[in-house]
């Protein structure tokens, strides 16, 4: 029985919804509210923990693990790029700079690059330090939502504050700064050619 006002009354039929009607529900809810948030939320951080279990990623090797994480970060590229352009951000370099600057004290993409002896954007990073970007992608993406962010400039400042945010976090917690973790020796792509030269060889 649910009350309807002026103190009646009135009997209310009441539903389970199955796992996947929530997630619909809380997708297509308005992000303003704190309940809807909180759902969307949820959800995010369910799918990325169901698509490997903790014993079965403890037991890849650091590359492996390195494989997985890119992907994970990609797809949270992805969509917070396509948050950030409902936003109104139009130059994403700049955009994605804003959060590498507030997680590695300052340094963009090139700058990180240019520190480890790489080439522009080449991908060699260890699991750890893709995890902390992980981490910087789905909280903006979140933040960009959440506040109903409006504005290439408005959005910069806020992807900026959620990885200084993030470094702060890391200080607080005594962890190694992104920038001070180790380098792999080789990037995921030299990584994927002698893979496939492998397969080649076994194959013939």
């Amino acid at each position: 029985m649910v009350q309807i006002g002026s103190g009646a009354k009135r009997k209310q039929q009441d539903y389970k919804l199955s796992r996947y009607a929530c997630y619909l529900i809380a997708q297509n809810g308005d992000s303003r509210k704190k309940v809807i948030a909180l759902a969307q939320t949820y959800f995010a951080v369910q799918t990325r923990k169901q698509e490997i279990t903790e014993k079965e990623y403890s037991m890849l090797t650091e590359d492996e693990k390195r494989f997985y994480q890119r992907n994970l970060t990609r797809k949270g590229n992805y969509s917070l790029n396509q948050t950030a352009k409902k936003a109104g951000v139009k130059n994403f370099d700049k955009f994605h700079n804003a959060g590498y600057k507030g997680l590695y004290n300052g340094e963009t993409a090139d700058d990180i690059a240019k520190r480890k002896g790489l080439r522009y954007r080449e991908d060699i990073m260890g699991s750890d330090e893709l995890i902390a970007n992980l981490f910087r992608i789905s909280q903006a993406e979140q933040k960009l939502q959440k506040d109903n962010i409006k504005g290439e400039k408005e959005a910069n400042k806020t992807h900026y504050k959620i990885g200084k945010n993030i470094r702060e976090v890391i200080a607080k917690n005594g962890g190694t700064m992104p920038e001070d973790l180790p380098t792999p020796e080789k990037s995921l792509k030299q990584l994927e050619k002698e893979n496939n030269r492998s397969l080649k060889k076994s194959n013939k």
